[in-house]
């Protein structure tokens, strides 16, 4: 069946902009301007125009036309439970971890709460960054139940932390619940990040349980705002 016209322009300028041939942060040429390229009204551009809003392709903003948004983002699913080692394989992207604290602590009353933990129980501490075709742009905070995980280390921690808790401790990571935030940079973050002048980060908050329903793990995963888009699959029920 043949596409609309609106649907044409629209999959044919997501295109141009998913490929680089329409730099990012770059205006599209107008209404008219498109009509008379495309030979449709202006009524068949808008309603492009605006597919192309409600997807993340374009901003459109008043008095200065339809601005490209930067569309090289990486994935994260929002309901997947994997490791960054799985992600950045699964992207094809260089990365490398940085361990920038690691340790044990007793919890403050925030972890307390977090991991329901008594304040006598000790926590692994494992600050690291993630840096991604040479930009530092995640910083995971990640907090463990000691009582789960007798031993860890650091260098554990360069590599992939779940692998070692699956393969030799025989731990079975089943599930996660997610919180997912827009807050203030941190001075933490502007050190240990490059932030390229942003002041807000996107934080995703883990706690995460093994296949016994115990909470072992509680997470924030701070991202740079340009660089990703999180992702899930829904289904309307009947």
């Amino acid at each position: 069946m043949r596409k609309n016209k609106f649907q044409e322009i629209y999959q044919e300028l997501s295109s141009q902009i998913t490929e680089g041939i329409i730099a990012a942060n770059t205006q599209l040429p107008s209404e008219h301007e498109l009509a008379d390229r495309y030979e449709t009204s202006r009524e068949t551009v808008r309603k492009a125009l605006n597919l192309l809003s409600q997807n993340g392709f374009i901003q459109k903003i008043r008095g200065k036309g339809s601005i490209v948004l930067e569309t090289n983002k990486f994935s994260f699913p929002v309901s997947g439970l994997v490791s960054f080692q799985e992600l950045s394989e699964t992207m094809g992207k260089s990365s490398v971890t940085t361990v920038h604290e690691f340790g044990l602590i007793e919890p403050d009353s925030f972890l307390q709460q977090q991991l329901q933990a008594d304040s006598n129980e000790l926590v692994w501490k494992v600050i690291r960054s993630r840096q991604i075709d040479g930009e530092t742009i995640i910083l995971d905070k990640d907090f463990f139940l000691k009582k789960y995980i007798p031993k860890l280390s650091k260098e554990i921690g360069e590599k992939s932390i779940y692998a070692y808790l699956e393969k030799e401790l025989g731990l079975t990571i089943s599930f996660a619940k997610k919180e997912i935030v827009v807050v203030e940079c941190t001075e933490e973050d502007k050190q240990l990040l490059d932030l390229d002048g942003f002041q807000h980060i996107v934080v995703v908050k883990n706690f995460v349980y093994l296949d016994d329903a115990s909470l072992f793990q509680y997470t924030e995963s701070r991202h740079r705002l340009d660089k990703f888009r999180f992702v899930d699959f829904a289904r309307r029920g009947r």
